[in-house]
């Protein structure tokens, strides 16, 4: 999120020069952030649920799949979204417009 955030300085400031507010430039980066994180936990949960179904099938045993610990799991790749999506966002939020638009 941090390399987003440095490749789309100028167009960051030209949206806080053309009157964005601070926060919704926050929630913008923010939101992208919890949305990678939601779609890779989604995308797990499915490859780990068929992995498992595949490898109990060629074991020959019953398929175990623990529902809390999956949803923790898919809890915890959100939380790592939000958690590590802040810091791009606050530093985007915080952009001067006119340095960010004379930014190469």
């Amino acid at each position: 999120m941090l390399v987003s955030v440095t490749e789309r300085t100028r167009e960051i400031g030209l949206r806080k020069a053309i009157g964005a507010k601070r926060e919704s430039i926050l929630a913008q980066f923010l939101y992208e952030s919890v949305v990678m994180c939601f779609l890779g936990g989604l995308i797990g949960m499915v490859l780990g649920v068929g992995a498992t179904n595949l490898v109990a099938t060629a074991l020959q045993v019953p398929p175990v799949l623990n529902v809390v610990g999956v949803v923790a799991a898919f809890g915890f790749s959100v939380a790592v979204g939000v958690f590590f999506g802040l810091y791009p966002a606050i530093r985007a939020s915080n952009l001067v417009p006119i340095e960010a638009l004379r930014h190469e």
